[in-house]
C-alpha cells in the first residue's frame, strides 16, 4: 500500500465568511505576518501567511483529509491569539486550493471584483515565506503560478478594466450620502496604500477639499502635494483640528487598535451646531470605534459597507469573469499536472538506475571473457546495450508520465524492481 499522499492544503476566512468584528482579530501586519509564518512554518515545515483587508489565509503542504485541514485552522488561532469559530472558516485542498488560490490572484475572489492590489498582496505572502525560510518547493511552484495566473487575467480580459478600488467605493458612498462633494472637506487619515487609493479618487472626483493626516508629517505632505492645490496635510498629532473643520472622514491606516473613538468626536460634534459628520472606515483591523456611530449627528460606515457600493461598480466586468475562469482551470490543470509529476520522476530515476546498474555488471562479465577486444569494440557494445535497455524503458516510462493509472504502475515497477523509492523521498519531492 502506498502511503498517504502530501498535498496542499488551505485555511482561511474572508469578508464573504467573517464579519470584519472577526476578521479584523486575525488580522496581521506586515511586522506580524513574518513572525507568524516562521511560527507555522515550524509546525507544519512549509507555509505561507495571506493577510489583506478582507481575507486571512494559510497555505501548507500535509497529508491529505479534514482533519489536517483542522489543523490548519487551529494553528491560525494559536499564533494570533484568537477563537475564532472553526464554521467561519473554509478549507481546501490540493486542485480546489490552487483554484482558490488563483481565483484570488485573479481578483475574482474579491470584494472589489479585478481589483489589482491582492497580485501585490500574494506576491508579499510569498516574499515573506522566502525570507522566513518556510517557502517549500511545492509551495513556491504554486504561489508562482498564482501571479503568472493573475497577471494572465489582467493581460488577456478586461476583468481590471476601470476597476473599482476600495478607495473609490469609499468615495462612491460618501456621493451617495451626501451628494456631491463640491465645497466638502475630505480628512483622508493615512498616507499608506489605502489612503492613496482614498486621495486619488477623491482627486478624480473633484471639487472636494482634501486634507491627509499621517502619523509622519512628510509623508501626508507628499500625497497631499499629489492630489493639487485643494489638498493639505496634517501630523496625528493635530487630528482634534482637523475632526472640526471635516465633512467626511475616511480613514485606512494599518493601527492595532482604533484612531478615533468618542472622546475626539464628542467635543468635535458639541461645537458644529447641527453640522453632521461622515466617517467612512476603510481599514482592517478598523480605525473608528463603532461607538462613534452612537453620537447625535455621526454616521460610520466600515469595509463591509463598502460591498453593497462595489456590487453596483462592475462596469461590465462581470461579463469577463468567464473568460478568466477559463484562464484559471487552464493554470490548475497546468500546476496538478507538475504535482503529480513529483511522485513519477523518483520512480523513473530508480526504474532507470536500476536497469543500467544491471546493464552495466552483465556487459562488465561479458568483456571480462572478451580481453581481445579492442576499446572501439567495447565502446560500440556499451552504446548498444544502453539503446536496447532506453527502448525496453520507453515504454513503461511514457505509461508512468501519461497513463491515467500512474499510481498502479508506480507500485508495479517498485515492486517488480524492487525500487528504492521510499514514501519519505516523494514527500519530501512534494513537501519540503
Amino acid at each position: 500500500m502506498r502511503s498517504q499522499q502530501t498535498v496542499v492544503t488551505l485555511a482561511g476566512l474572508n469578508h464573504q465568511t467573517s464579519p470584519v468584528e472577526e476578521r479584523e482579530q486575525l488580522a496581521f501586519s506586515p511586522e506580524e505576518a513574518a513572525e507568524a509564518v516562521a511560527r507555522l512554518g515550524e509546525a507544519l515545515g512549509g507555509a505561507v501567511l495571506l493577510s489583506t483587508c478582507n481575507r486571512t489565509e494559510v497555505y501548507a503542504t500535509m497529508p491529505e483529509g479534514s482533519a489536517h485541514a483542522a489543523l490548519l485552522i487551529s494553528l491560525l488561532n494559536g499564533v494570533k491569539g484568537t477563537a475564532i469559530d472553526e464554521s467561519r472558516f473554509y478549507t481546501y485542498q490540493h486542485d480546489a486550493a490552487a483554484r482558490h488560490l488563483f481565483r484570488v490572484a485573479a481578483g475574482i475572489d474579491s470584494m472589489v471584483l479585478g481589483e489589482s492590489q491582492i497580485l501585490g498582496q500574494v506576491r508579499e505572502a510569498m516574499s515573506s515565506a522566502t525570507q522566513a525560510g518556510t517557502l517549500n518547493g511545492t509551495l513556491s511552484k504554486l504561489f508562482h503560478s498564482a501571479i503568472g495566473t493573475g497577471k494572465r487575467a489582467r493581460t488577456e480580459t478586461y476583468i481590471g478594466r476601470h476597476a473599482v478600488s476600495v478607495g473609490s467605493a469609499a468615495v462612491t458612498l460618501a456621493r451617495k450620502r451626501l451628494g456631491e462633494l463640491a465645497g466638502k472637506t475630505v480628512l483622508v487619515i493615512s498616507a499608506g496604500s489605502m489612503g492613496k487609493l482614498a486621495a486619488r479618487a477623491l482627486a478624480d472626483a473633484g471639487g472636494a477639499e482634501i486634507v491627509v493626516a499621517n502619523r509622519t508629517l512628510q509623508r501626508a505632505r507628499e500625497l497631499a502635494a499629489e492630489m493639487g492645490r485643494t489638498a493639505g496635510a496634517v501630523a496625528l498629532s493635530d487630528l482634534p483640528v482637523a475632526l472640526a473643520g471635516a465633512d467626511i472622514v475616511i480613514s485606512g491606516t494599518a493601527a492595532d487598535g482604533f484612531m478615533v473613538g468618542p472622546r475626539e468626536v464628542q467635543p468635535v460634534m458639541a461645537r458644529r451646531s447641527g453640522r453632521g459628520l461622515l466617517f467612512i472606515d476603510i481599514a482592517v483591523p478598523r480605525d473608528i470605534d463603532p461607538a462613534v456611530g452612537e453620537i447625535p449627528g455621526v454616521h460610520v460606515f466600515d469595509i463591509d459597507d463598502i460591498e453593497a457600493v462595489t456590487a453596483k461598480g462592475m462596469n461590465g466586468r462581470e461579463h469577463e469573469v468567464e473568460r478568466v475562469e477559463a484562464i484559471i482551470e487552464d493554470e490548475v490543470s497546468a500546476f496538478v499536472d507538475w504535482w503529480r509529476s513529483l511522485d513519477v520522476v523518483p520512480v523513473i530515476a530508480a526504474l532507470r538506475e536500476r536497469a543500467d546498474e544491471i546493464r552495466r555488471r552483465e556487459v562488465g562479465r561479458a568483456l571480462g571473457r572478451l580481453p581481445e577486444l579492442d576499446e572501439e569494440s567495447r565502446q560500440r557494445i556499451e552504446a548498444m546495450t544502453a539503446a536496447i535497455v532506453k527502448k525496453m524503458l520507453d515504454r513503461p516510462i511514457t505509461r508512468l508520465k501519461d497513463g491515467a493509472d500512474k499510481g498502479l504502475y508506480m507500485e508495479a515497477l517498485e515492486d517488480l524492481f524492487d525500487l528504492p523509492t521510499a514514501q519519505s523521498h516523494r514527500t519530501y519531492s512534494r513537501g519540503g
